[in-house]
């Protein structure tokens, strides 16, 4: 998408970027939309129906502006001074095209992981033994399949056959994935929304505030706390004790009704929503580790402008297209996780002699030291394509490929990949397992909302580096051309920012104290490694 942004829109490469950091962000914002929707209201199987259609629509749409006069400029040289710009026209259909595909988007990425989950049936007993983890992993590696073969087929077709047939190919296989997905609906598990969390969330904070007087024991007691009649919980936690107060019985003759229930839910909630709320509010501070860890993930556009400049063949007559190298990304997951899951888990059982695993918390700290060390390679390996792209005068050619191989781009790939079989995986089995089960489709859409938020932070730091790096004259340090700029300056900040918050991450796992089943027997999950 940043080439056909920056060639057939003719966008300068900032902006182009900026546009495809929003796209993004909305598209890993609608699924908590449709992951609130799911839990709350309609279920899983509703929204992903829905989603299957708009993304239908928004990939045709968006076909439609590489088949259709007029939707996009007229073609020309990219250097020319006579090129169109685009219209705004052409800019609002072309960004309707986008909105669409985020909203088909939303419903899809919102439920799938979970509504799979739900397909296994018994979560309870998935969650004593390594069927959820290894759910989670090989989801991924099956995510990650397709994703191959986009940055692989689809990109090579978009490359050779041009972009009619290019975007064609993905709208037909579109057109079969909602058809098989609607065929094999007789088949499903259908879970049912529930009451809305959010208004649930509203009734603990307002009761807690309306309740802020009370006094509470240091002796619990069930009779002190309203637990309803289906609650799972009798007694809340310690933690946010202030929270507390909202499921506090005062009186209850005026507290309940007749048959147990709560009189007014704005001044009395169950303890089993007073912990929900405490849950996600516990795991914000881990999440927003992994919205920062997402930032480095964000910038594949910037490192297909990388590929471009160098040496891509692999033989005389052969060479990998720029936006097929994030097919290594992929390639790097699937390996760590089948590395993981069949070979390193197996292995370390059989020494220990019973069942071991990588608790959550340690794996998604793996996965964000990977990801710096991915940031901090790619600013090496850009200095050094930088010295040559200097010394061979490309600096001053446009659009120059210097004699460096697009191969020195694997490693930093490799890194990212791996950063991803353990941080992405291990920060959904995390939510997954933390938060509670009416909020399981929310829970598998955390991550997605970091990186929605990530790409909004990435989008602003391009904006402050492009900007400041201006100042006295000097040229951008993210210049339209790649060889005139200093794209290794902004790796390093990227990789500093890192190492800031992997710092930050252990402080949060210290804070947060053991995770569900670590506080337990560990014969009940096996030993964490």
């Amino acid at each position: 998408m940043i080439l056909y942004l920056t060639r057939e829109y003719r966008l300068e490469n900032s902006t182009a970027a900026n546009i495809l950091f929003l796209w993004s962000a909305a598209t890993n914002l609608m699924p908590i939309i449709g992951a609130f929707l799911a839990d709350s209201y309609v279920g899983r199987y509703p929204v992903i129906a829905f989603g299957s259609i708009a993304s239908l629509l928004g990939m045709a749409l968006l076909w439609s502006t590489a088949m259709i006069p007029g939707a996009r400029p007229p073609p020309c040289n990219q250097f020319s001074d006579s090129c169109e710009s685009p219209t705004t026209a052409q800019l609002i259909f072309l960004y309707i095209c986008f909105g669409i595909m985020s909203v088909g988007s939303g419903g899809i990425r919102s439920s799938s992981l979970a509504f799979g989950a739900d397909q296994l049936v018994n979560r309870e007993k998935m969650k004593s033994s390594r069927t959820l983890e290894s759910y989670f992993s090989w989801y991924y590696v099956s995510v990650s399949a397709s994703l191959i073969v986009a940055f692989t087929c689809i990109v090579y077709i978009q490359k050779n056959l041009g972009w009619k047939v290019g975007f064609g190919v993905p709208v037909v296989l579109m057109f079969f994935s909602a058809l098989s997905f609607f065929l094999a609906s007789c088949w499903y598990v259908k879970s049912k929304g529930k009451a809305s969390l959010v208004t649930g969330f509203a009734h603990v904070l307002v009761a807690s505030y309306r309740n802020r007087h009370v006094q509470l024991s240091g002796v619990a007691t069930d009779e002190m706390y309203y637990h309803g009649k289906e609650s799972n919980l009798l007694v809340p936690s310690g933690k946010l004790r202030c929270l507390n107060k909202a499921c506090v019985i005062r009186n209850a003759q005026e507290d309940l009704t007749p048959d147990g229930s709560a009189s007014n839910p704005w001044s009395l909630c169950t303890v089993d929503k007073v912990e929900e709320l405490k849950a996600l509010i516990k795991g914000i501070s881990i999440w927003f580790a992994g919205v920062l860890m997402s930032i480095n993930v964000c910038q594949s556009s910037f490192q297909v402008l990388q590929a471009s400049s160098m040496d891509r063949h692999i033989t005389s007559n052969f060479q990998i297209p720029a936006g097929s190298f994030n097919v290594f990304l992929f390639l790097s997951l699937t390996a760590t996780v089948a590395l993981y899951d069949r070979i390193i888990l197996p292995l370390a059982s059989r020494i220990k002699g019973r069942p071991v695993r990588l608790g959550m918390k340690p794996k998604m700290g793996v996965g964000i030291f990977f990801s710096g060390m991915s940031m901090a390679v790619l600013a090496i390996i850009e200095y050094i394509r930088r010295s040559i792209a200097t010394q061979e005068g490309a600096s001053d050619r446009t659009q120059a490929v210097v004699q460096m191989s697009a191969m020195w781009l694997v490693p930093h790939y490799i890194l990212l990949g791996s950063a991803a079989a353990f941080g992405a995986i291990g920060q959904n089995e995390f939510f997954y397992s933390e938060l509670p089960k009416s909020m399981s489709s929310i829970a598998s859409n955390l991550y997605l909302l970091g990186l929605a938020v990530a790409y909004l932070i990435a989008s602003l730091i391009v904006k402050v580096v492009d900007e400041s790096s201006k100042t006295g004259g000097s040229g951008s340090w993210v210049s339209s051309d790649i060889n005139k700029g200093h794209y290794d300056y902004y790796f390093g900040i990227l990789f500093a920012l890192s190492l800031l918050n992997f710092l930050y991450y252990v402080v949060c796992c210290k804070a947060y104290g053991p995770c569900k089943g670590e506080s337990n027997h560990k014969d009940l999950q096996g030993d964490h490694l």
